[in-house]
């Protein structure tokens, strides 16, 4: 049986990227794995950015979307969700943001989180490891 892996937003957006390294290190992170999750937030996020910094049009993001939300395991943030956020952003200095996408993962009994945005090697709650896999491991 495979760990469960939470992907946040910005691995999504490489994926659809320019950026042909990260775009490249993105669809690896993806084939390589099949346990992935993704959140509401995630999804939201992704078509917010994709639009906003004209990625991607807005039919082109939603089109994605929507693949994305087919192709990986989908959670919805709901009300323990949020509350576990505000317990894990005091506890841990993110902001409220990235702590709910660390309750999304925690909450889905992942045990690795990629992102660029956290501290790259944290382990959260001594079960959620971050890695940040544009980072070179040193």
């Amino acid at each position: 049986m495979k760990d469960n892996i939470f992907i946040d937003t910005n691995i999504l957006i490489y994926y659809v990227s320019i950026d042909i390294t990260r775009k490249s290190i993105a669809k690896d992170l993806i084939i390589d794995n099949d346990e992935i999750i993704i959140s509401s937030q995630v999804i939201t996020e992704f078509i917010a950015v994709t639009t906003k910094k004209q990625i991607l049009p807005y039919d082109e993001s939603v089109k994605y979307a929507k693949e994305f939300m087919d192709i990986f395991n989908f959670s919805l943030v709901n009300k323990g969700t949020i509350e576990s956020s505000f317990e894990l952003r005091n506890k841990y200095g993110y902001s409220i943001w990235d702590s709910l996408i660390i309750a999304s993962a925690l909450e889905n009994d992942c045990s690795t989180l990629y992102t660029e945005d956290m501290k790259n090697g944290q382990i959260i709650e001594n079960r959620l490891k971050i890695i940040n896999p544009f980072e070179k491991e040193e």
